[in-house]
């Protein structure tokens, strides 16, 4: 990411939020230049543009003078600033895999995924329909999804895994959630076409023509 869009990220994360002139100030101070409003007004609207800060809302002055715009960090931000989640997801699979048969983990992620379908709150409206939301739910987790009509259905695909670093083809709990998920999101049960973790670009889930609901 470009230095100074870095650096208003991490300006924002520790002040919690921050006015044009509440950035050019700290901006100054860290990079010891001149900055001008001009300038953040700039990088600030690529930040929006990249949904990295919220839509500023404007804060009224206890002084005389012109009300001021605040910015905040989106939940799209948190991907700049370190994190423990993965050695933590990880250490509680293993956890969960020593205390339970595989048999168990499954039924436990199935319950996982069922639970993150529920907070997508997907309607029962026709399946392109639930694809498109069902696609906008996974993009917003990291899935990097995508669907297409097919001769004989729908294809759904995800180009990124979130669970790389943990799923395996030897320990396929982790895309069986997913399967589930997906399942789950579109109310109808997929057949899998390819998977990340078993050598493919991606996780593809071919997805039968069916009547309208």
């Amino acid at each position: 990411m470009q230095e100074t869009r870095q650096h208003i990220l991490e300006i924002l994360h520790i002040k919690g939020q921050a006015t044009v002139d509440d950035l050019v100030g700290e901006l100054r101070d860290r990079r010891g230049d001149t900055i001008t409003a001009v300038t953040v007004r700039h990088h600030l609207n690529e930040l929006l543009r990249e949904k990295l800060i919220t839509t500023p809302e404007l804060k009224h002055r206890n002084s005389p003078g012109r009300p001021q715009h605040i910015y905040t960090l989106t939940a799209d931000a948190r991907q700049f600033f370190p994190n423990n989640y993965q050695p933590l997801i990880e250490s509680l699979l293993q956890q969960i895999s020593q205390q339970f048969s595989s048999g168990e983990v499954n039924v436990i992620l199935e319950g996982v995924a069922d639970r993150m379908a529920a907070n997508a709150q997907v309607p029962n409206v026709a399946l392109p329909e639930r694809l498109r939301l069902a696609v906008e739910y996974l993009n917003k987790h990291g899935y990097d999804a995508n669907w297409q009509q097919t001769d004989d259905g729908y294809e759904l695909r995800t180009n990124n895994c979130p669970y790389h670093h943990i799923a395996t083809a030897s320990n396929s709990a982790l895309c069986d959630m997913d399967m589930r998920l997906v399942a789950s999101l579109i109310g109808v049960v997929p057949r899998l076409l390819s998977r990340a973790s078993s050598g493919g670009s991606n996780c593809s889930y071919w997805i039968p023509l069916v009547p309208d609901r």
